[in-house]
């Protein structure tokens, strides 16, 4: 009883060793190698789709890829086997390697069908039967749009990025080049720091061989109507700049004139010294013959020195007119509305021999009807002057949005009419931004003072943009 219980026992367990060892090398069922018989192959039901973008081809398929392009390639050679001539074996295996090439291509269809799609992804036919070793595995590709240079630049604004080819030719030319090429004349000056008071020292000496300035027509004028006199700054501040006295005919003016900027030496090395060289004409605006423009950090401040610079041409043709600073206040309950003139600056030169004698005309506007004149008193030889006056008037609350005030900085003249030298109207008819922007400022500050800065303009062109400066003198 113990050996006929004992012998399953022992069956069971040889069995599996057999198993273990005989199935490394070959079959069990066939007793062929495993690698080569048909009963250790994957099934059709045990081939796995990897998806419709493989990294490479499966190696089986390859394999059996070849052999059946060599089988495809005997059966052409040789004629077809009849029916009786197949064996059953044969006729076995056709039939399961119809089967499986069968449910493989249905399988792929499937997987075609259930690929995404997307109007951004080109996807091309996948090979996932390896035809020869001169074809690549096929990867799905980004449509991306393609771009030509001409794309891009279309986009850009030349005058943005355009190079202003006269500024490269004048700092490549010597100051004898210039002075051949333009023929604007020479200027004298000489720079020096004072280290001890913290300021700096611009020397204007002399001009030689100016141009006479150019007339209506266009044409050259006699040395008689030359003029000259020079305006110097340190860029990027144009504002507080100094201006020399004119001479008087002449294209060889001395002025041996001598200003000073305080400031600290730091801020000096970072500035460029520009000083503008201007024709005087009484009646009309004056005109600007040439500059020279020398950055500071390119010399020694300290030491100091003298130079003769050749005169380049100017995009500014004209002087500016200058500036003037005005206070506006209005108060409801009074219905008055009070305006400082505090001081200007820079104004036009009227007067060759004594500097200007300016004075401010004040004149309300209750729309187009000249309702109040008022005016500073006149300063003597100056185009700083200061004033630091004030003047009020009746104006109701109701009537605040209909009057404007006109602002007129004139020359005294004692021998003719007064000069004129500029212009701004505040109020219903302004003349510009900053003017509108001064007047919204006053009305939304009632009961408190509000300052700024305007610029000069010309009587046309105030006259031009506003009908209250059509209605005074």
């Amino acid at each position: 009883i113990w050996a006929f219980s004992f012998f399953p026992m022992l069956q069971g367990f040889l069995s599996r060793i057999s198993d273990i060892l005989l199935c490394r090398w070959t079959c069990r069922n066939c007793c062929q190698k495993c690698y080569e018989c048909s009963c250790c192959q994957p099934s059709e039901d045990e081939v796995e789709i990897l998806g419709p973008f493989p990294a490479q081809t499966p190696p089986w398929l390859i394999s059996n890829q070849h052999e059946d392009k060599e089988d495809s390639d005997n059966t052409a050679s040789e004629p077809p086997p009849t029916p009786q001539a197949v064996s059953p074996d044969r006729r076995r295996s056709s039939s399961d390697t119809s089967r499986s090439t069968y449910s493989l291509t249905q399988r792929i269809s499937n997987l075609e069908l259930r690929r995404p799609s997307s109007p951004l992804i080109d996807i091309k036919p996948i090979e996932f039967w390896a035809v020869g070793s001169k074809k690549e595995i096929v990867q799905p590709s980004v449509l991306r749009r393609t771009y030509t240079p001409d794309d891009y630049f279309r986009k850009f604004e030349p005058r943005l990025y355009s190079v202003d080819s006269n500024s490269d030719d004048i700092e490549s030319l010597t100051d004898e080049e210039i002075l051949t090429k333009y023929q604007l004349g020479m200027l004298h000056f000489s720079t020096q720091y004072d280290l001890l008071h913290n300021h700096l020292v611009v020397r204007v000496i002399e001009a030689r061989d100016l141009p006479p300035p150019i007339s209506y027509d266009g044409s050259r004028q006699d040395m008689a109507h030359s003029n000259p006199y020079v305006k110097i700054c340190l860029l990027p501040d144009q504002k507080n700049s100094k201006q020399t006295g004119v001479k008087r005919k002449t294209q060889n003016p001395v002025f041996e004139e001598r200003y000073t900027f305080e400031i600290v030496f730091l801020e000096a090395q970072r500035r460029t010294l520009l000083l503008t060289v201007v024709d005087f004409d009484k009646f009309s605006r004056h005109c600007v013959i040439g500059k020279v423009a020398m950055p500071l950090n390119e010399v020694d401040l300290v030491k100091g020195g003298h130079w003769w610079k050749a005169l380049i041409p100017s995009s500014q043709n004209e002087v500016e007119l200058g500036e003037l600073l005005l206070s506006l206040n209005y108060l409801p309950s009074a219905g008055r509305l009070n305006v400082d003139i505090i001081r200007a600056k820079q104004l036009l030169q009227t007067d060759m021999s004594q500097g200007s004698d300016p004075f401010v005309k004040i004149q309300l506007v209750n729309g187009l009807k000249l309702v109040k004149t008022k005016k500073t008193s006149c300063m003597r030889g100056t185009i700083d002057p200061f004033y630091n006056e004030s003047f009020s008037f009746k104006v109701p609350q109701e009537d605040l949005e209909d009057v404007s005030l006109v602002f007129t900085v004139y020359g005294h003249n004692m021998k003719s009419s007064n000069d004129f030298v500029g212009r701004i109207v505040i109020g219903q008819y302004t003349t510009g931004a900053s003017e509108s922007n001064h007047w919204r400022r006053m009305q939304n500050s009632h009961r408190t003072a509000v300052e700024q800065w305007h610029s000069l303009r010309s009587r046309a062109e105030c006259d031009r943009v506003s009908p209250a400066s059509l209605e005074v003198t």
